[in-house]
């Protein structure tokens, strides 16, 4: 068993590779569904798993679950419960490319590939790291509301982006993600903690802010994906539903984002100096225009 992260190309046969510039055409977005993550901070409803690779992600994760994994060491994070409740779970890591060959993959996902490239303005891909939202039925806890960027300002300059992907059905009542459309315009907003007072950030706000607090839900079948800005204002509330609530996250930037710390940028990986380029083991190129 070794460190995955040292391998940049796909492992498995999971997620078939296209051959050819027209190959990857069928997975292109369209000019309309640009326009609206550029008006409104995101786009959902992007399918990027069919069943079968839905449930080989789903039982690999319920092995990267057990604390006692012999490749645990090798998460940047691990928290059975960010949560400092008990009686309310979230499970949350970074790190398992490095360990499960399917969550290895899906990086090279050409659906999330082509989307990722064409929203951050068809420049080079980088991955940057990979998260676990894991809420479990009747006790799942709040994500609260956060900016992504916000726990990214280590690197610049901000040209980055999210994609969650569920590996459940997510709606309303089991904590699908939730989102303030256009508040990606708003600037940087101080960061709170990512497990504790779903309306944290609301301090932080200003008057106009707050009054056009309005969230929408995100509701989305197993296997589909929202995209969103590193600005965009988004959380999740919690599960008191008879269903679990797991999913996945892909964040990206593109080629040329560097460092902005001399400290370590994630647990394990070995720093980059301020000012150099973000790149080699931990960071691979997923797509350019050159590759195809």
């Amino acid at each position: 068993m070794k460190d995955l992260s040292k391998i940049h190309q796909p492992i498995t046969e999971l997620f078939p590779q296209p051959k050819s510039s027209r190959d990857w055409e069928k997975y292109r977005l369209s000019q309309e569904q640009l326009d609206f993550f550029h008006e409104n901070g995101y786009l959902s409803g992007i399918k990027l798993l069919d069943e079968h690779q839905i449930e080989v992600l789903r039982s690999e994760l319920e092995k990267l679950q057990d604390p006692e994994h012999p490749l645990n060491h090798l998460f940047h994070e691990y928290h059975s419960n960010e949560s400092d409740d008990p009686n309310t779970v979230l499970f949350h890591s970074l790190g398992h490319w490095r360990i499960s060959p399917a969550f290895h993959d899906v990086i090279w996902n050409p659906a999330f590939v082509m989307a990722a490239y064409q929203l951050l303005g068809e420049r080079g891909l980088r991955f940057w790291h990979d998260q676990l939202f894991c809420k479990p039925a009747k006790h799942g806890g709040v994500v609260a509301w956060h900016q992504d960027y916000s726990y990214w300002t280590r690197t610049i300059k901000m040209q980055h982006l999210t994609c969650w992907c569920g590996l459940d059905d997510a709606d309303e009542e089991n904590g699908c993600l939730h989102y303030i459309p256009k508040s990606h315009t708003w600037g940087l907003l101080e960061k709170p903690a990512l497990a504790g007072d779903m309306d944290g950030l609301k301090a932080f706000m200003t008057e106009d802010q707050l009054k056009n607090f309005k969230p929408i839900a995100i509701p989305l079948k197993a296997g589909y994906a929202t995209f969103h800005h590193p600005l965009m204002v988004h959380g999740s509330y919690a599960n008191r539903s008879e269903r679990s609530r797991r999913a996945f996250v892909l964040n990206a930037f593109a080629d040329g984002t560097i460092s902005n710390s001399d400290e370590e940028l994630l647990k394990g990986v070995p720093v980059i100096s301020k000012g150099e380029k973000m790149e080699g083991q931990f960071f691979p190129l997923l797509f350019s225009a050159n590759l195809v």
